[in-house]
């Protein structure tokens, strides 16, 4: 089946087929429906490797470092809403935490000639990104630090710890720590999330009189990042009153490792996460969370991506989403308080 037989099906001319397959402007609604129609009627599917010496595949690839983290869920869902009304497809790329890996799976993305590329939170050297992205339409996903060579969609995470720290004193606690990923200074981004995070809860508690207090503690974003860092917190001589995170993931982990401890949550532990994924919201949960609008930072990725990928625009864009604390039942005032 070529796209000739989608032509004369349709009764339309091959290019008219194409400017449909490119969603090429100027095709009337009309002539969508009628050779969209055509190729459902015959099952045609446009080869990919032909479509690729042409000059597009139309792939897109998406890296990521865990599937276990509820928050790509939602990235991933904004993506694929956003693009599916299109002729591009979405494959993922779990390459894991090691910077390494996360730089052999962009390359072999790039080596496949896929499109245009959507990395969440890379790890990779910042240096490689900027020269994949010279060469391959890219948007990067949480990354603060500003380039010309690829779009960024980033939460104003500072402002989300704020509010945080804000809600957790106004309740009456002033022992708050912090669990945030570690981060790979090597890799030369200076204001990835994390970095933003910690810098946006330790001026809150300076402005709050706390800088005493403040506690940083580095883990991984998954449950047993959270359950070691927990574990760690919880036993000190000195325990926090409240822990916020920087992922809800981390946050169940915490939340396991004061079960096995025997304190509750909220009585004698409040508990924030961030992301406010739909574990957040499950009744036995009812995770304190900060809302980063996942979905709509991967549809406007995506959007942002297309708008590269077919030449509609040359420079570089940059799009910040306001979070929003969503007070759940994890967070009360300290026993005593």
């Amino acid at each position: 089946m070529t796209i000739t037989d989608v032509a004369r099906h349709a009764g339309v001319s091959t290019a008219a087929v194409s400017k449909v397959l490119r969603n090429a402007y100027g095709v009337s609604p009309a002539m969508q429906e009628k050779v969209r129609a055509a190729i459902a009627e015959l099952g045609y599917r446009p080869h990919a490797a032909a479509r690729g010496m042409r000059g597009r595949t139309y792939t897109i690839g998406v890296l990521l470092d865990n599937v276990r983290n509820a928050f790509f869920a939602d990235i991933l869902d904004g993506i694929r809403d956003e693009l599916r009304s299109s002729e591009y497809t979405v494959l993922i790329g779990a390459a894991g935490f090691d910077p390494g890996e996360q730089a052999r799976t962009i390359r072999a993305m790039v080596d496949r000639q896929m499109d245009g590329l959507i990395l969440i939170a890379p790890g990779t050297a910042r240096e490689e990104v900027l020269a994949t992205a010279g060469a391959t339409p890219t948007v990067v996903i949480g990354h603060h630090d500003a380039s010309d060579l690829h779009d960024s969609v980033v939460d104003a995470d500072d402002l989300g710890a704020g509010l945080v720290v804000d809600h957790l004193v106004a309740l009456g606690h002033r022992d708050i720590a912090l669990v945030s990923a570690p981060g790979t200074p090597a890799n030369r981004w200076k204001r990835t999330p994390e970095i933003v995070l910690t810098d946006g809860y330790l001026r809150a508690m300076e402005r709050h009189g706390l800088t005493e207090h403040a506690r940083v503690q580095h883990a991984a974003y998954s449950d047993d990042g959270g359950f070691k860092a927990g574990m760690t917190l919880l036993t000190a001589e000195r325990r926090p009153t409240a822990v916020m995170t920087g992922a809800d993931v981390a946050a169940l982990g915490i939340y396991r490792a004061a079960h096995e401890l025997g304190l509750r949550i909220p009585d004698d532990l409040s508990l924030v996460g961030y992301n406010n994924t739909a574990l957040a919201a499950l009744a036995t949960v009812r995770l304190t969370s900060v809302d980063q609008a996942g979905h709509t930072m991967g549809a406007g990725a995506a959007r942002m991506l297309i708008e590269r990928v077919e030449g509609r625009r040359d420079r570089a864009m940059r799009t910040t989403m306001t979070p929003r604390l969503v007070v759940r039942g994890s967070t009360a005032a300290p026993q005593g308080g």
